[in-house]
């Protein structure tokens, strides 16, 4: 009830309160306070000493000279080696199927990666079963860092309901229909 008393409050005559504002002249600018440029001979001289050029100074640039090569060719191959080992690719091996709102669905991932399903498949699974997936066994199928699957292991759970029985018989209980 509160917020409507406010909002008739605020939207009253609002259009006429706007119109006022805008017709209102705007302010002026404060004016700007007086420098004293020195308009001595030594100032003027000083400018004509910038903008003069210095003979000594484009002697020594003219001077030097710049060589630019390629790299290496064995080089460029290295290059080209650490650059395709980062884009190296594996197939999921779990997916979920195509959304209606366009998302294009995944066919591989890079090697180190998982997605959000194949992370929570290799969670569950290592929460029903840990002995079979163990994380070496994770590490190994997702072509992942054992290391980093262990962390994953031990920091993210995935989601899990539990179902605490009422303390009463009376207690309502919700039936399956």
């Amino acid at each position: 009830m509160g917020a409507r008393v406010t909002r008739v409050f605020r939207n009253y005559n609002l259009e006429n309160r706007v119109h006022r504002e805008l017709s209102k002249d705007k302010p002026r600018a404060a004016p700007r306070h007086a420098v004293k440029l020195p308009s001595t001979a030594s100032s003027l001289q000083e400018v004509d000493s910038l903008n003069q050029k210095n003979a000594p100074l484009l002697d020594h640039l003219r001077s030097v000279y710049v060589e630019s090569r390629d790299p290496a060719p064995a080089a460029a191959e290295v290059l080209k080696d650490v650059t395709a080992g980062k884009e190296q690719r594996r197939l999921l091996k779990f997916s979920v199927p195509a959304s209606p709102l366009g998302l294009v669905e995944l066919t591989d991932v890079p090697i180190g990666k998982l997605t959000i399903a194949e992370a929570l498949k290799a969670m569950g699974s290592h929460q029903h079963q840990p002995q079979t997936w163990s994380p070496e066994k994770i590490a190994q199928e997702y072509s992942l860092d054992l290391k980093e699957t262990k962390a994953l292991l031990e920091f993210f759970v995935p989601f899990k309901v539990e179902i605490i029985p009422p303390k009463t018989k009376k207690a309502k209980e919700i039936k399956a229909a």
